[in-house]
Formats: structure tokens, C-alpha cells, sequence
């Protein structure tokens, strides 16, 4: 088809600009590691049985080599990588192992004050372990018969990097972990995951940020669903984690809203990786899976557990759920019939506390996978609740495809996206325009 070879056309020239490493094959080399879609997991993504009590405890680091780094004067640029296992607490109130990394920049800081931090919290990845952010800073691109991973995250990480700031990533609950199935799109499970990553970095041995380091949130769809739900859970669950600005791009903030909208799509895979999140956050709901998929519903569920964007595109791309439902109806009219489902989605609604700090929300005005008009709403939601906010329509073309339609504004908005977070470090007061949002697209 056209579109797969368009998909596999920019697979091969993402691999061309980022240096690709193909990873063969291999079978598991220790009883702890793990092999997902034949890519052997280190043992080091494998967390122990007691973890620490406290949030953002660092359980374990070690060297993490960056597959992008040139030598420099000052050192290897753009900065040197460590791999972090941190604890972080889930949805359900249990302690969870939590993997990412944090990067120390070589570039110097020229804002006043000291290095200031950044944690990223990454776009869709995907839902198995070889997704992983901090996997795709080792290996930008993954490659092999069954599966497909590109660390797309690398350029707004290195951007911030060249500025002198510091970046932690987070590679969420249960990606990279490889102790359960990774909680997609849970607002609090990403939530706590970004705060706890700012705790982790500061406790890196030597790291140059402290306590007293300004910290900002990035983060783009997902990420941008996970860094807003940082910014409103901050106050509750981490009062020591002052925000000096946090950026969340293209927030899916309704998920009744993004389910409907993602199935059919390029990317109706996530719909899986959403199913396969609740049910893992939510045990309750599985007998009402049970009684609504099919066969070939269960069947993609257990196949998207295991698989990357790239697989997805592949494998699932333009899927209906109407097809996994043992009565035809849409995953989504069985939500809006079924109250339990409902009330969990409801339970995961973005909007419904006053962020911390200045936000920046931006959204593509043809944004139809993470839909425009539901991220708007967030930015009316936090306005009317008194929020520091800045609305940004990214106003480009619709080109056909809701997954362009999705990620051009990723692209085209990242710079000034940058430069308003790194004011913010900086100590610049940020100037919220909520007071035009009845004129905004």
C-alpha cells in the first residue's frame, strides 16, 4: 500500500540522519533479562523486589552511552548520559520502579542563577519494553524483523541540551520496567513519574543541578498529557518540586474525546495500548473486556502489548475496533454505554485542578488524532480555575492524514516552545493570555 511505503520511506531516512544501530535478534543472555520483539532488555530495566520508601529515591544508575555524541573541548557533546531506575507511586497508591535517564550538558548555562532542569516526558512510544525513551538515546532507531522504534524525543532533548540545560527523562510506569505492562495515557501514573524524575536527577552523582536548580516540564502528546498532569498534581504530591514553567503540547486531557478520535487512524494501535493500560491500572474492568472483545480484539491487544510506534503503523494502522467487539459496536459507544468504563475515563480527565507555575498549551488547529478542540478546552478549564496560561494555536493546513495533522505542530512549534520554557528558567515572568481565549481558534 502507498501509505506503508511512505511509513517504511521515513523509517529508512530517520535512519540515514540518526546514525542508526540495527539491533539483531538475540536470545536472552541472563535469567533476568528480558527479550521483547527479539531486543534483550539489560537486566538493569529489571527492578528489585523491595523498593525505597521514599519518591524519586534513586534506586540504581550506571553510564549510559549516548549513540549521538561528538568529542568536545569542555567534554563529549552534547553532554554525558547516566541510565536511572527511580521509585515513583502509581494510581493505586503502590510503589512502583520507574526507569529513564538524565543527561548532564556539556554547553554552559548563560541564564542567571544556577543550571536549571528540564524533565521530558516523551510522545507515544509504544507499549514494550524496547520502546523505551531511554533505550532511544542508546539506539535512536531500532530495527529487526519484528519491531520498529524510533527515539524521535533525541532533537527536543539535544535542543535543550545546547542551551546549557540539564534533561531528565522519564520512561513512565512500566515502559522500560520490565515488571508490568506500561499504564498508557494515566494522568497520575505520568504525573508522579515526571515529578519523581526531577527528585531522581538531583540525586545523580555528579550531577551540577540541586534543589535550588529552576525546573521546567516538556512534553509533547503524551508527554504533553503527562507534563500537565505534573503541573496539577505538583502542589499535592510534590511541593518540593517548585515549576518554573511547564510546556505541554497537544494534551490528550479527554480521553473519551482522543479514543473516538484514534480508532481508524494510522495510529489506532493506541487504542490497544490505552485498553491494555486501563485494564492494568484497573483490574475491576477486566471482566467487562471480557464480555466485549472477540477473539481478534483479545488477539491485538496481546500483540500491541509487546509492540513500538513503528509496529503499529505497520501492523494496525487505520484498524476499526469494530472488528474487536463481539457485537460490532465501537470500542467507544461500548465506553459510553457502560458506566465503570466511563467513570474511569472520567477519573482520568486533565483539567479538573489549577496547574502550578505558568503552562504553556499548544495545539494544532488541525489536530484530529489528539483533537483540537478537547486541548483547547483544557486551556479554558485552567484559565476559568486561575491558571498563568499561555494558549497557542498552531495554525497550519490539514493534509489529509490525522497522524501529520498530529505531529507537524511537534516540529514546527518545538523552538518556540524552547524558548519560552528556557525564559521561564531564566527567571522571565511569562505573560498569560487567557483573556483572549473567546477570539481563539
Amino acid at each position: 500500500m502507498p501509505a506503508r511505503r511512505r511509513l517504511l520511506a521515513a523509517a529508512v531516512t530517520a535512519a540515514a540522519c540518526l546514525g542508526a544501530q540495527a539491533l539483531a535478534s538475540t536470545a536472552a543472555t541472563a535469567a533476568d533479562e528480558v527479550v521483547s520483539r527479539g531486543v534483550t532488555i539489560p537486566a538493569f530495566y529489571n527492578p528489585p523486589a523491595g523498593l525505597p520508601a521514599a519518591n524519586g529515591t534513586l534506586i540504581r544508575s550506571e553510564p549510559l552511552p549516548l549513540a549521538l555524541s561528538l568529542p568536545g573541548l569542555d567534554g563529549p557533546l552534547p553532554g554525558s548520559a547516566t541510565r536511572l531506575m527511580y521509585k515513583s507511586t502509581d494510581s493505586n497508591g503502590q510503589p512502583v520502579a520507574v526507569t529513564g535517564a538524565y543527561i548532564e550538558p556539556t554547553a554552559a548555562w548563560h541564564g542567571d542563577g544556577p543550571r536549571p532542569l528540564v524533565a521530558l516526558a516523551p510522545g507515544t512510544m509504544g507499549q514494550g519494553d524496547q520502546c523505551a525513551a531511554s533505550l532511544g538515546l542508546e539506539h535512536p532507531l531500532t530495527v529487526n524483523s519484528q519491531t520498529v522504534s524510533i527515539g524521535y524525543e533525541d532533537l527536543a532533548i539535544y535542543r535543550l541540551l545546547a542551551k546549557g540545560v540539564a534533561v531528565v527523562v522519564t520512561d513512565y510506569v512500566g515502559l522500560g520496567a520490565t515488571d508490568r505492562l506500561h499504564t498508557y495515557v494515566n494522568r497520575v501514573d505520568e504525573g508522579h513519574a515526571v515529578l519523581d524524575a526531577v527528585r531522581a536527577a538531583r540525586a545523580v552523582d555528579g550531577a551540577s543541578v540541586t534543589n535550588a536548580s529552576p525546573v521546567g516540564l516538556f512534553g509533547y502528546s503524551q508527554g504533553g498529557g503527562a507534563t500537565a498532569a505534573a503541573a496539577e498534581l505538583q502542589a499535592s504530591y510534590a511541593p518540593d518540586v517548585t515549576l518554573s514553567g511547564t510546556y505541554a503540547g497537544a494534551p490528550p486531557a479527554d480521553l473519551t474525546s482522543v479514543t473516538k478520535a484514534i480508532d481508524g487512524s494510522e495510529l489506532a494501535g493506541a487504542l490497544g495500548w490505552s485498553l491494555n493500560g486501563f485494564l492494568q491500572s484497573d483490574p475491576s474492568l477486566k471482566p467487562i473486556a471480557e464480555a466485549h472483545l472477540n477473539a481478534a480484539g483479545k488477539a491485538a491487544l496481546a500483540d500491541l502489548s509487546t509492540m513500538c510506534v513503528g509496529d503499529a503503523l505497520f501492523g494496525y494502522g487505520y484498524a476499526k475496533s469494530t472488528k474487536w467487539t463481539t457485537d460490532g459496536r465501537s470500542i467507544s459507544d461500548i465506553i459510553a454505554a457502560t458506566p465503570a468504563l466511563q467513570s474511569f475515563l472520567d477519573s482520568q480527565r486533565i483539567g479538573t485542578l489549577k496547574p502550578s507555575g505558568p503552562v504553556r498549551l499548544a495545539t494544532g488547529v488541525s489536530d484530529n488524532l489528539v483533537p483540537h478542540a478537547q486541548a483547547r478546552q483544557l486551556a479554558v478549564d485552567w484559565c476559568r480555575k486561575g491558571g498563568d496560561v499561555t494558549y497557542k494555536p498552531v495554525v497550519l493546513p490539514n493534509v489529509g492524514s490525522a497522524l501529520l495533522n498530529h505531529f507537524a505542530p511537534l516540529l514546527t512549534d518545538q523552538g518556540d516552545a524552547i524558548g519560552w520554557l528556557t525564559d521561564r528558567l531564566a527567571g522571565k515572568p511569562a505573560t498569560s493570555n487567557c483573556w483572549s481565549m473567546p477570539v481563539q481558534p
